[in-house]
């Protein structure tokens, strides 16, 4: 009997896989607490909503998930998000705000469901990594921004990257020297054991340290802002409290967004792991998952939830075999709600931004954005232009979108520019003139010594040939022929496709050229190119194709034989 596709990862569990397992689990929960703390910030919530969260969201994706060792909870991109989509809604309402947090993760959650159910797993291929390159750039870059202000004890400013940051430089001068101190001390320890100790929770440590110096110096009694009463026990189980179905469907298009996000996020991590532990990731499975996941975070008090790169690094890392670890994290999670809240109560608000911007630095990927600038060659940039460096521009557009107008926009900007881009690009293909060295047809633009025959021009296409370029590809090689051109041959090799429109082109071209007495022939076609402009030539004296270049000059007479 076949097994349910449910704990798939637990499916013939060996007993030498418990350890490996229960360290892991300990381990990631030691990264988890404190983030999930600081995540809850971001998001603008209560910090205990980011714990709330954690514990649902670790068991059902482990239930409906496909990867061994991702790890789901509150992540830095999905709660800034949700802070960008809840704060215009909920207006200065706390406990709006708060529910209207946990019913956006619900529609979240029933969002990926559907996604899952209906297998639209190939959303993610719509956001290119250029783009998710430059929206995390810019994500983090944010986030950052938003918790400089908690590290130097000075009142935000609203706005986006760039108000904020000239909020911070006006506001220097009341920088509150204890917090500056307890904020940088706690980033150089997340920073120097990240760096130096792999292995110790440096996140945990700085908590703990900063906890023990808040008891023993009385720092909230002098200035330092503190985390304050966090709830103790479990949270009520049901939908949120003042919602109505109204505020569900307003909700529903953001979360599409907050979901594609995630979803591209955790599939990049799992995708990562399973390929080091050779098994494979459904795609479908992970918006299934990633929806039970904040399905069930939202009916918990939470807020919206994702796959983690940095935790399932950690998970891995400590040797996870199984989804075992993820419950272990969710059960001591659930002791953390029950016995040691009152241990976070006085945790500075300088240490846990420290976290935070700890925890999303290394995002700030500029290498990665100078190794796209660096994609590019004068070849390129005589064909495309401007374009030639199309998934740098893309990134940068994402990047400076999220930074001037918030993150899903910004999203959506590099998104966009990337689909221009490429459709600038497919419409301006490059056209190039063949000349004969030895055996083969190259390109005359990157072999200037060569001469082709005055009275033969070889042209390929470099591109499927379709609506958006077709007068343009007309055009390139109507502009090739000269006076003493005779026979002009399309090399379509190299155009694996060609629509109706493209197809009218050639007979266009064809006629047109004959006007000049100048004969078109068609070499190399592939069966897709050959059949459709086979169809539109119905009633027309039909183009010759050739098996080769050779066999459609043939006929060309004297001088330099052709192959």
């Amino acid at each position: 009997m076949r097994a349910l596709p449910i704990f798939t990862s637990l499916h013939g569990y060996q007993r030498a896989w418990l350890r490996p397992d229960v360290v892991a689990g300990l381990t990631v929960w030691a990264v988890l607490v404190p983030e999930a703390l600081a995540y809850a910030s971001i998001a603008g919530v209560p910090p205990v909503v980011g714990l709330y969260a954690a514990v649902p969201a670790l068991v059902l994706y482990a239930l409906a998930g496909s990867s061994r060792h991702l790890v789901v909870g509150p992540m830095s991109a999905t709660a800034a998000l949700s802070a960008a989509i809840i704060t215009p809604l909920a207006g200065a309402d706390s406990g709006h705000y708060i529910a209207l947090s946990a019913a956006l993760a619900i529609a979240t959650g029933i969002a990926g469901l559907l996604a899952g159910l209906l297998r639209l797993g190939f959303i993610a291929a719509f956001i290119s990594e250029p783009v998710l390159k430059g929206f995390i750039v810019g994500l983090a870059l944010t986030i950052i921004i938003g918790q400089v202000p908690k590290l130097f004890g000075v009142d935000k400013h609203d706005g986006n990257f760039f108000e904020q940051a000239w909020g911070v430089i006006r506001n220097l001068g009341d920088a509150q020297w204890r917090t500056l101190l307890i904020g940088l001390l706690s980033l150089v320890i997340v920073l120097g054991v990240k760096r130096w100790l792999p292995l110790v929770p440096g996140s945990l440590l700085a908590v703990l340290l900063g906890i023990i110096a808040v008891q023993l110096f009385g720092l909230d009694d002098k200035g330092v802002d503190i985390v304050g009463h966090i709830d103790a026990g479990l949270p009520s189980v049901g939908l949120p409290d003042g919602i109505g179905f109204d505020d569900y469907l307003d909700l529903l298009g953001p979360a599409i967004g907050v979901l594609l996000i995630g979803f591209a996020e955790g599939l990049g991590a799992a995708k990562t792991y399973a390929a080091k532990s050779g098994y494979a990731i459904d795609a479908n499975r992970e918006l299934f998952g990633l929806g039970a996941a904040d399905l069930g975070s939202g009916l918990g008090a939470g807020m919206v939830v994702n796959g983690s790169l940095s935790k399932t690094a950690v998970n891995g890392g400590a040797g996870a075999k199984t989804q075992l670890s993820g419950l272990v994290v969710a059960a001591l999670t659930v002791l953390t709600l029950l016995f040691l809240t009152g241990l976070f109560e006085k945790l500075p608000e300088a240490t846990l931004a420290a976290v935070v911007i700890a925890a999303v630095i290394e995002l700030v990927d500029i290498a990665a954005l100078r190794r796209l600038y660096r994609v590019w060659t004068q070849l390129l940039a005589s064909i495309y232009g401007p374009a030639a460096r199309a998934d740098f521009l893309a990134a940068m557009a994402a990047m400076v979108g999220v930074l001037l107008f918030d993150t899903l926009p910004g999203l959506l900007i590099g998104v966009g520019v990337s689909v221009l881009l490429l459709v600038y690009r497919a419409s301006q293909p490059h056209v190039a003139a063949l000349a004969k060295e030895g055996s083969l047809w190259v390109d005359t633009a990157r072999h200037p010594d060569l001469t082709p025959r005055p009275d033969l021009l070889v042209v390929r296409v470099e591109s499927a040939l379709f609506f958006a370029n077709a007068d343009y590809v007309k055009t390139r090689i109507d502009d090739l022929c000269t006076d003493a051109t005779r026979l002009v041959v399309l090399d379509a090799e190299t155009s694996p496709a060609l629509d109706v429109t493209a197809a009218e082109m050639l007979l266009d071209l064809r006629n047109a050229l004959a006007h000049k007495r100048i004969d078109f022939r068609i070499a190399r076609s592939v069966a897709q190119f050959g059949q459709v402009l086979g169809s539109a030539e119905a009633g027309d004296t039909p183009i010759g194709i050739y098996p080769t270049v050779a066999a459609a000059a043939a006929d060309l007479p004297e001088h330099p034989p052709v192959n």
